[in-house]
């Protein structure tokens, strides 16, 4: 695009600049609109001389983190330049301003890359609208380059990756062969490669997108205005900072959250001084949500007000919360940290240090532990947690102040890093001697301030003293002067580095007392409203601990990893591998206990922090309380020990989460609960609670709620509704550490299935008829087929000893078809004892009815049922678990198949350990690699059925290994199909049309997923075969969307009647067509991600008389088919996606989504989907994989 005639202006780096009238925008460019696309159109219009440049302030640490980013970048090079044999060709870096140069530097890069240089150092790409300067671009040995770029980061960051997607696509341009991944080097040592493929679509639009608005933008009026909503902004920049400043944008009120922001705009209230004046807030916000931020506004305007001077002003909102702050003790201490998030060693695989512990006592007097290396901040804690124990043993009430969750979260992570005082870390904390002053603060008081940081509330309680005459005032500048000690040090001025560390005692001093001070400030507003802190029991919950034998586990681990990498030695795959399967052995054994951890940890959140940190995370409901009401007051009756009453709770429920009738929940009460609580009187408190009722289907609606009280009884209403006690798992647990304990006496790591699975190991045994693809064949004969990949199962499990064999089966192929006949024979023919499990009593039970179908008696089959009617089945339902025994031995003789879930399998009082032939786990792409360890006890050999690629392994636990991954996801690895020596591929699905099988199998199966031929025969007149990509455009909807619910509703209109030709396999396997009929409404299926939007579709359908057409979630529908799928994926942009873009468009769940339909697959979506930028490597690939479904690529 052109503007004004100029040579060059601006920038001349790798921002945006003018040159010869056109506007050159780079890689960087793309980088900082991803983050604010206000301040790039901003930086265009300084460009276009529209407006003046605002100063961009300096940051040591940016600087800083630049010039190591320049170091790790000449080590790579200097790496390159040793490497023997090596051609690199180094481009100097042109002055834009001469156009000779530049042309020199472009012509220099690419005749370096037709030459066949095997390294491209900087090499320059340039065109009217395009400028940049790749780091590394590698030859490799089949002649394509790969381009590498070195990143600080120790992790890859979407906006890296699209940088490197700009240099492949000048590799296209220019014809040059390249590869078809990228690699970011990155700061730790690691190499991190992606997919070409995975980035490049959302490159194309990213970069499209920025090169329309900067011409949208040069061809427009005056600047680009503050609150346009077709420009995102930060809020927070150099640029944005100002506008909000100017427009008293509702962002200037302390603790605003962006869908707060946008419903406040929404209902008319678009400033802080409106807000301060509105009388009402929006219907979506509860009441207490709204009254506080007014109240917060109010404030905030008289701190502003002609004449105010001072403190700024406050108030005591709810007094009642000042009791959290636990009674003083003589033992107690203040404590902050000093870090600095840039500091590494060696090859960089840590990044961050705490150099500096310090604390004061309750006199006031300051102590500190000083870390100046890994080694030191390891010995450091080790002397901290010593301290703290012998200090509690004097003072056992003591307690560790603190302001804000960074020292907590910091030593829990320290304690990770090197493996030691983990255990009474977490301890510490879950005794409560850890009191973080800030969520109380949020709760009790309310500040005219912008920031609730510490520094911000001084001016009330710190008089005269203050920070001002100190040498370091703030926390960055205490980095940037711990800095210069190093550099003294370095130089031997002793004395200088001595005085510098003084500087920065006495700041963290400072803070210390500053944590001390509002603490007794607090409690004074506490005397004054006649409230006592009360003493705090010390809540009985578990502690994490790793077990001696993950530890023996870990070290072996340790020991093989050391014979591959000394001096002379070669890595072998093999025992590399070994070394991975103990690394996993180890964490299966905490799998269990770190899950819980994990929950445990949202719970002291969600009791301790203040509520806009945890009410859009995980199943929680916000009640409003002056819209919820007590339905049955307390009452006991029958012979219940405990009183309970029932309630109907309304509110606002996180955005894409539910709660469903029967859940036990934990409902949550304000500090201190009418109720005595073991947490004390600092944190929330709970009572258990069972949900009766969901109104309306939808939690955002209401709940009708059963509370219980053991002992007393209280008219207040809870404050929030959230996940409930963990599922025990003490058979699994044992199970696991019975397997564990044998694994690590065993020195040559003897067969077992579970150890096979770890190690990947194929199974011992030659498989008749070479690739496990079904093939033309069909699953079976009673498909029409050959029966190869039954047959084939079965003798590859009749001829295994121990181990396992894999099936994948994706949607549609028929895999509980094959596995039912496969157990079915084996019994039959070898009088096999076979237990199947799955996550679910459902799928174990339509496994067994499949079994049964299959021919096997009824009477060799059973389970204990897991709700359903024995009259639903086939199969032989027991009383109870207690009876499977008994089952087993009476047909012992004649081979039997027994049903249950992990918790029957684990537990040997049900099922002896080895006392079954094989174990089927049923839909293994969803069953934890922990839990097949679990269950891998009863048998010698496993069967795994399933598909990872459709809806995934759902785990809340951080693992250091990953332990949680699918036992069928860990198996295929990074495929997306299993790899032939390790199982069955079933390639054909029955189900879809080719035209829909088509995308899924681009989508998810490397397009390897074919259809069977018979699936071609199915025919909806008047309507196109395959997917249906349906764009609708809407704003501001997170979960629910009338738009796409209206389009539903007339596609249904428009296929409804439609003359629909089913088909029915022969027994040749060709497809015979069935006589055409009108299609019904039970041949629709309308699957949706959120439970809103089922609500808000099954209201739209009703309205129009089509109530007969189903409505469900993916999680619902899976397994299910209909002619016609119809996809709502509700959302209208990646920023208003309540659980991240990453959920909305996991290939899983589209994958099972489209794959419902036979014939027609419609999928409807905002393009606004297709803007936003992920967060993750992950999300940008799904974006990528999204974009090329809709778009047809």
């Amino acid at each position: 695009m052109s503007v004004a005639p100029g040579s060059v202006s601006g920038n001349t780096g790798e921002r945006m600049y003018i040159h010869n009238g056109s506007i050159v925008t780079s890689a960087s460019d793309l980088s900082a609109a991803s983050h604010c696309e206000f301040a790039v159109l901003r930086r265009l219009d300084v460009l276009l001389g529209r407006i003046d440049a605002v100063s961009e302030p300096d940051d040591p640490m940016l600087v800083r983190a630049a010039a190591l980013g320049d170091a790790h970048e000449r080590r790579v090079l200097d790496a390159l330049l040793e490497a023997p044999g090596r051609r690199v060709v180094q481009v100097p870096k042109p002055d834009l301003r001469d156009d000779d140069s530049l042309r020199g530097a472009v012509e220099q890069s690419i005749a370096a890359l037709a030459s066949g240089a095997d390294v491209v150092f900087q090499a320059t790409f340039a065109t009217e609208e395009f400028i940049g300067f790749a780091d590394f671009i590698v030859r490799e040995s089949d002649g394509r380059y790969k381009v590498q770029d070195t990143k600080l980061a120790r992790t890859a960051r979407v906006t890296a990756l699209l940088q490197l997607a700009a240099y492949v696509a000048q590799l296209d341009r220019l014809g040059i062969p390249r590869a078809d991944t990228v690699e970011l080097l990155l700061g730790d040592g690691t190499v991190s490669v992606h997919r070409v493929d995975d980035i490049m679509p959302v490159f194309v639009r990213q970069w499209a997108r920025l090169r329309a608005l900067v011409a949208e933008r040069a061809a427009a009026r005056g600047a680009v205005p503050w609150g346009d909503p077709r420009y995102r902004a930060c809020g927070r920049c150099e640029w944005c900072a100002p506008e909000v400043e100017r427009e008293r944008d509702l962002l200037l009120v302390a603790g605003m959250r962006p869908t707060q922001r946008r419903r406040l705009i929404e209902a008319g209230i678009a400033t802080i001084d409106a807000l301060a004046e509105a009388s009402s807030g929006p219907d979506a916000m509860p009441v207490e949500s709204f009254e506080g931020l007014r109240a917060q506004a109010e404030l905030q305007l008289h701190a502003e007000a002609p004449g105010h001077v001072g403190p700024p002003p406050f108030r005591v909102a709810q007094p009642e919360a000042l009791a959290a702050i636990p009674r003083p003790d003589a033992g107690d201490l203040f404590f902050d940290f000093e870090g600095d998030p840039l500091y590494t060693e060696g090859a960089g695989r840590w990044w961050g240090l705490d150099y500096l512990f310090g604390w004061v006592d309750a006199e006031g007097r300051f102590d500190a532990l000083w870390a100046h290396s890994f080694a030191q901040e390891r010995q450091a804690l080790i002397d901290f947690i010593g301290f703290v124990r012998e200090r509690r043993s004097r003072h056992p009430e003591m307690h560790i102040y603190h302001y804000a969750p960074y020292e907590t979260a910091h030593l829990s992570a320290m304690a990770a890093r090197y493996g030691v005082c983990e255990a009474e870390v977490d301890g510490l904390l879950r005794a409560g001697v850890f009191v973080d002053l800030y969520p109380i603060v949020r709760r009790a008081v309310r500040v005219g301030s912008r920031s609730y940081s510490i520094k911000m509330l001084e001016p009330l309680y710190m008089g005269e003293d203050s920070r001002s005459e100190m040498a370091v005032t703030k926390g960055d500048q205490s980095i940037e002067v711990y800095l210069s000690w190093r550099e003294a040090v370095a130089q031997g001025r002793d004395g200088e580095a001595a005085e510098i560390l003084q500087g920065i005692a006495d700041y963290n001093e400072y803070d210390c007392v500053s944590t001390l001070k509002l603490r007794d400030w607090m409690l004074g507003l506490a005397r004054a409203r006649g409230i006592v802190p009360a003493m705090v029991p010390e809540a009985e919950q578990e502690t994490f601990e790793e077990s001696p034998t993950a530890r023996g586990l870990r070290e072996r681990a340790r020991a093989i990893e050391a014979g591959c990498s000394g001096p002379g030695a070669t890595p072998e795959p093999a025992a590399l591998a070994e070394a991975d399967a103990l690394r996993l052995a180890a964490a299966a054994l905490d799998y269990y206990p770190r899950e819980r951890k994990s929950y445990w940890a949202e719970h002291f959140l969600r009791l301790e922090q203040p509520v806009e940190t945890w009410a859009e995370r995980g199943n929680v409901l916000l009640v409003d309380r002056m819209r919820s009401a007590v339905v049955r007051d307390w009452e006991t009756t029958g012979r219940q020990r405990n009183a309970r009453r029932t309630l109907r709770l309304h509110g606002a429920m996180a955005p894409g989460f539910t709660l469903s009738a029967g859940d036990s929940v934990f409902v949550l009460y304000e500090a201190p609960a009418p109720f005595e609580s073991p947490y004390g009187p600092h944190l929330r408190a709970t009572r258990d609670a069972v949900i009766l009722e969901v109104l309306d289907g939808d939690a955002s609606s209401g709940l009708l709620v059963e509370e219980s009280a053991a002992g007393g009884a209280w008219s207040a209403l809870p404050m929030a509704v959230a996940p409930g006690w963990p599922i025990r798992t003490t058979n699994q647990e044992a199970a696991i550490a019975d397997w564990a304990s044998r694994l690590l006496a065993d020195e040559a790591l003897a067969a077992d299935p579970a150890t096979d699975v770890l190690l990947r190991r194929p199974s011992r045994v030659h498989r008749a008829g070479g690739r496990g693809d079904s093939g033309s064949g069909g699953p079976d004969d009673a498909h029409g087929g050959s029966g190869d990949t039954v047959g084939a199962v079965v003798e590859a499990l009749a001829r295994l000893g121990r181990g396992f064999v894999a099936v994948q089966g994706p949607p549609g192929t028929g895999k509980t078809h094959v596995g039912s006949r496969v157990i079915a024979r084996l019994v039959r023919e070898h009088g096999w004892r076979i237990g199947v499990v799955a996550q679910s009593h459902r799928v174990v039970e339509h496994v067994l009815d499949g079994v049964v179908a299959a021919g096997l008696d009824g009477s060799l089959v059973a389970k204990a049922l897991g709700g359903s009617s024995p009259e639903a089945h086939r199969f032989t339902a027991l009383p109870n678990k207690a009876a499977a025994a008994g089952f087993a031995s009476e047909h012992a003789a004649t081979g039997f198949v027994l049903g249950g879930t992990a918790w029957d399998f684990s537990n040997p009082r049900t099922v002896p350990r080895e006392s079954l032939d094989l174990l089927v786990i049923d839909e293994a792409g969803q069953f934890s690699l922990a839990n097949t360890i679990a269950v891998s006890l009863v048998a010698p050999r496993l069967l795994l059925l399933g598909d990872p690629q459709q809806l995934p392994q759902v785990s809340q636990g951080t693992h250091p290994e990953p332990v949680d991954t699918s036992a069928l996801g860990w198996v295929i690895g990074e495929h997306a199909v299993l790899p032939e020596a390790l199982g069955f591929f079933l390639g054909e699905s029955w189900r879809m049309h080719p035209a829909v099988a088509a995308p899924v199998s681009r989508l998810s199966y490397e397009g390897r997923l074919a259809s069977h031929p018979s699936a071609s025969v199915r025919h909806l007149e008047g309507v196109e075969p395959g997917l249906h990509a349906v764009p609708v455009a809407h704003a501001g909807n997170a979960i629910a969307s009338t738009e796409e619910a209206a389009e539903v509703v007339r596609i249904v209109r428009d296929v409804l009647g439609l003359p629909w030709t089913e088909v029915r396999a022969g027994l040749d396997g060709v497809g015979i067509a069935q006589p055409p009929r009108p299609l019904d409404q039970r041949d629709i299926i309308v699957v949706t991600p959120y439970n809103a939007q089922l609500q808000c579709v099954r209201a739209a359908l009703d309205a129009e008389g089509f109530g007969g057409v189903p409505v469900g979630t993916v999680d619902k529908f899976q397994g299910q088919e209909a002619a016609v799928a119809i996809t709502s994926l509700a959302a209208s942009s990646g920023a208003d996606v309540p659980r991240g873009i990453e959920f909305l468009l996991m290939p899983n769940r589209l994958n099972v989504a489209i794959s419902r339909a036979k014939y027609a697959a419609y999928l409807l979506y905002s393009p606004a989907l297709l803007d936003d930028l992920p967060r993750s490597p992950q999300g940008l690939a799904q974006l990528s994989g999204f974009a090329r479904l809709v778009e047809g690529g």
